[in-house]
């Protein structure tokens, strides 16, 4: 007969493994064909999506630059306004082309853009041309009667309705996207999900399978196998009847049946070990836990174990040596036996000790061992502790085994517990991270259920120990992995945090430098001293200074936002005087009130304390952004400012419950209705549209005043009726008793809260813009000081060095500065300030820029101060970035003060007084 090909039991499992890498690599198929669906879907909403938001705005803002320029062409007829209208002109069509080929699968947003077109044409053809080609042939009085109907207005605004109306839909379309998006998402984690099941079903069934053929084979083998762990006799041999892998199966369950006779008693110490051993959570539990099993079973008075740490073995636990006359606390790698012991990875044994080597001790008296052996806790080549056993009389070699087989027990489950600490401390670390590093974290808590589980596998499969230790080791490689991820992504968190600090910087620079030059010189022809101008030019020039006024406003707003946006203000915290609070708002809005013919009124409760504990600069702030926006709504009757104090107070998702300070702001005017009283404290938004084009504002003074309300421990509240008017009140503690905070830095993560830049103190007109929130809108509330003021003869005749690359700020600040009978010198850069002083010895002061080419104002400064040796000339800093590291960068310098552009000329003066009266007198 034929005998049939046999299929052995590793052909079996091989044949199983592969089944279930196929189904394995059909799960990965499947779910890579999904994800690179997601991702192509991904990048249209990234790329398409955007593109058509940035092409719509690019035309509406041609639209802007062609009405621009043809109001600035009319107004003025200087040719250079008709530049960005020409510009505009072409490139409105040629975005808007390539606009309308990107919305080929939107046939409806393609007819709204049609009819945008139209609508430009209309404007072109009906009030763009007409103007220009009227006011280049002259026709003056047809360009004014066509602005005092401007037909063109209604067409431009019908415009930009359809063009919000258009982005409103993109913006609904990629929300829709969007949420496609996410659905697909959802779906795909479905599939995953269903495929894992399925897999692993297969691979419970092959494994079943293959369990089931090897069971029946092996099964009388295994019946005697059970008869002996039953507590059979080990005299018991298995008769072999086969020549397969049965017949190896049963001679080495014989020779198994003799070791297990030898080694039984080891095996249970072992076992009684692991099982003592596995459950310890920390590394001197499970030392102070082997010493003293170690001490019971080898019958020896002396056991202590060192914890490797570092370069430094470190005393972890001691069975009866627990003072320093009888062990080190710790000991240097390679020092002694012990330290050579770490350092070789070997045992050392001692069969003769000294006399005077140990003494082991009772309460009956002192003796001397006679024999001590030291080994290394190995787990792959590593040395992670070292145990040393003092012994009455030498261990035989029974007991040798035993210890070496203890030690290496124990090895492994250090390093089980040393990963488990060091994967419980990189689990805790990534719980602190973003919500994009949630998904390592979960990974780590997986890992940490898996060495759980394999921890408890130890306890009953002990001769598969080295098996688990090496997938502990895998994970701990994972979780180092994991560690290095999360760094990375810190470091781009970080990355990106400056990245928007220098863009809000370099914005500040760029856009303060124009206007530094532009107020000054603006202001110096609306007073028109010399009288060359008429009435009319004369308010030209006013009202241009206003407009760069509250454009610096507009900075100094988006600058706090920025600040409350970034989480991160500084305070200071002092006694504020509650008696000078309400004429310091007579005198910044007295004026106001008179203007407006308005009544201002206010009152302080006699319960208030004179002094409390607060931001005094933020408190006014509050209060005047909250009086200005009264003024501001109010057309007739009053506003009112009253004071007083509460035993506590307790609002909508707020309350104090100790004594309270109460500010209300009232006011007659328009009122805001119910429904819009919480959106007025959003960022750029009002209570109605119109109020913006009425009333003026970017919306921005409300939240800035809410975020510091919340910072300081209070609140901002509203009550208000349509048409007869509203009452605004700051609730903060009542704080009567100093607190050494001062300055703090506050870091918010859910409401954070900013402030307007400290290093811009100087830039002010009629106000400091360090207190921007309090600023009331409009130039006609505004009264300005007149731009030069009375002077000594301190000025006459001396030489002030200008330092600045553009040429607008050196003009304006030579102007200024002639009036006083000043000489004036000018440099471009550091080298040619550098060879000016060299030359020229009798400078008196130096007037320095901060960016400029080939050598900035931080290094010229330097190089005066060690180089030119020039410690005492006076140096007054201009800089138009507005951050308060600015003011510290020019002091630290050399600079001997700081000034932020756009520059006060009364400020400029009256520091270059003092600081020139001080070097005179030195």
């Amino acid at each position: 007969m034929r005998k049939k090909m046999k299929l052995n039991i590793g052909s079996k499992i091989t044949l199983g493994y592969i089944f279930i890498l196929i189904c394995v690599a059909v799960f990965l198929l499947v779910v890579t064909n999904r994800v690179a669906s997601l991702q192509h879907e991904t990048d249209f909403i990234s790329q398409h999506d955007i593109e058509v938001h940035d092409l719509a705005n690019s035309v509406e803002k041609s639209l802007l630059d062609m009405e621009t320029g043809q109001r600035g062409y009319a107004i003025t007829g200087d040719l250079s306004y008709l530049e960005p209208y020409n510009q505009a002109s072409s490139a409105w069509e040629t975005n808007y082309n390539n606009l309308y080929l990107l919305l080929t699968d939107n046939p409806s947003q393609q007819e709204n853009l049609k009819d945008i077109r139209q609508s430009i044409e209309k404007w072109i053809e009906t009030a763009g041309k007409p103007v220009i080609d009227m006011k280049k042939i002259g026709r003056e009085d047809e360009v004014k009667q066509f602005f005092s109907k401007d037909p063109g207005k209604e067409t431009m605004d019908s415009i930009r309705n359809k063009f919000n109306s258009f982005l409103a839909t993109e913006k609904a379309l990629t929300i829709e996207r969007v949420q496609s998006l996410e659905d697909s998402n959802e779906k795909l984690i479905t599939t995953i999900y269903i495929l894992w099941v399925i897999v692993a079903v297969l691979s419970i069934m092959v494994a079943v399978t293959i369990s089931r053929n090897i069971v029946t084979i092996i099964k009388d083998v295994t019946r005697t196998i059970k008869e002996m762990a039953a507590g059979g006799s080990l005299d018991t041999r298995i008769q072999v009847r086969t020549n397969d892998e049965i017949a190896d199966l049963g001679r080495t369950t014989n020779e198994l049946l003799e070791v297990v006779q030898k080694q039984g008693e080891l095996k249970d110490e072992v076992a009684s070990m692991s099982t003592l051993l596995q459950n310890e959570s920390t590394l001197r539990d499970l030392s102070e836990q082997f010493v003293d099993r170690l001490a019971a079973v080898l019958g020896v008075p002396y056991v202590v174990l060192y914890a490797a740490q570092h370069e430094e073995l470190v005393i972890s636990a001691s069975y009866a040596g627990q003072n320093e006359k009888t062990a080190k606390h710790s000991i240097a790698w390679g020092e002694g036996l012990v330290g050579q012991c770490a350092k070789d990875r070997k045992i050392i044994t001692l069969d003769h000790i000294p006399d005077h080597y140990i003494r082991i001790s009772s309460g009956l008296g002192r003796t001397a061992p006679s024999f001590v052996v030291v080994a290394p806790f190995i787990y792959e080549g590593t040395t992670l502790a070292v145990v040393e056993v003092a012994a009455l009389d030498k261990l035989d070699a029974h007991q040798m085994e035993i210890f070496k087989q203890l030690v290496e027990t124990a090895s492994g489950t250090m390093h089980s517990v040393i990963n488990r600490m060091e994967i419980q401390r990189l689990y805790m670390e990534a719980q602190t991270l973003n919500e994009e590093l949630q998904s390592q974290s979960e990974e780590l808590q997986v890992q940490k259920e898996e060495l759980q589980v394999q921890s408890e596998e130890l306890q009953m499969q002990t001769d598969e120990l080295q098996s688990m230790n090496e997938k502990l080791e895998i994970q701990k490689d994972q979780a180092q992995n994991a560690a290095v991820e999360l760094e990375k992504y810190a470091g781009q968190l970080e990355t990106s945090s400056s990245y928007k600090s220098e863009f809000l910087a370099n914005m500040s620079h760029e856009l303060r430098t124009p206007l530094n030059s532009m107020l000054i010189l603006s202001q110096i022809l609306a007073e028109n001293r010399t009288g060359n101008l008429t009435e009319e030019e004369a308010n030209y020039a006013s009202v241009i200074n206003s407009s760069g006024t509250d454009l610096l406003h507009l900075i100094n707003d988006i600058l706090d936002l920025s600040k409350v946006e970034a989480g991160k203000i500084q305070l200071e915290i002092s006694a504020v005087n509650m008696s000078e609070l309400p004429e310091s708002m007579e005198r910044y809005f007295g004026k106001t009130a008179e203007f407006k013919s308005l009544q201002f009124r206010y009152e302080i409760a006699p319960n208030v304390p004179d002094i409390f504990y607060s931001d005094e600069l933020r408190l006014h702030q509050i209060i005047r952004n909250l009086l200005s926006n009264a003024f501001k709504f109010t057309e007739r009757g009053e506003v009112s400012l009253n004071i007083y104090k509460l035993d506590s107070v307790t609002t909508k998702g707020f309350s104090i419950p100790t004594e309270t300070l109460a500010f209300a702001v009232r006011d007659t005017g328009i009122g805001i209705s119910e429904d819009k009283q919480n959106m007025i404290f959003e960022a750029f938004k009002q209570a109605d549209g119109a109020t913006a084009r009425k009333f003026g504002g970017t919306g921005l003074g409300l939240s800035i005043s809410q975020q510091f309300a919340k910072l300081l421990g209070g609140e901002l509240t509203v009550e208000s009726v349509p048409g007869i008017g509203s009452t605004f009140t700051l609730y903060l503690p009542c704080e009567t008793e100093h607190v050494d905070v001062s300055p703090m830095i506050l870091m918010q993560s859910e409401a954070a809260v900013g402030a307007a830049p400290g290093a811009a103190s100087q830039a002010a007109w009629s106000y400091k813009p360090e207190e921007t929130g309090g600023r009331p809108s409009g130039h006609s509330m505004v009264e300005q000081e007149p731009l030069f003021l009375e002077e000594t003869e301190l000025f006459e005749g001396k030489k002030v060095l200008v330092v600045d690359d553009d040429i607008r700020n050196v003009y304006a600040l030579a102007n200024a500065l002639e009036r006083y009978n000043m000489h004036v010198l000018t440099a471009q850069n550091g080298y040619e300030c550098l060879d000016i002083l060299q030359t020229d010895p009798d400078i008196a002061i130096i007037l320095m820029d901060i960016m400029m080419p080939e050598m900035d104002g931080y290094q010229t400064m330097k190089n005066i101060r060690n180089t030119l040796d020039l410690t005492e000339l006076p140096i007054l800093a201009l800089t138009a970035k507005a951050m308060k590291e600015d003011k510290d960068k020019c002091l630290a310098a050399g600079a001997s003060d700081y000034l932020s552009k756009p520059l006060n000329i009364n400020e400029v003066i009256s520091r270059m007084k003092v600081w020139m009266t001080k070097s005179q007198m030195e």
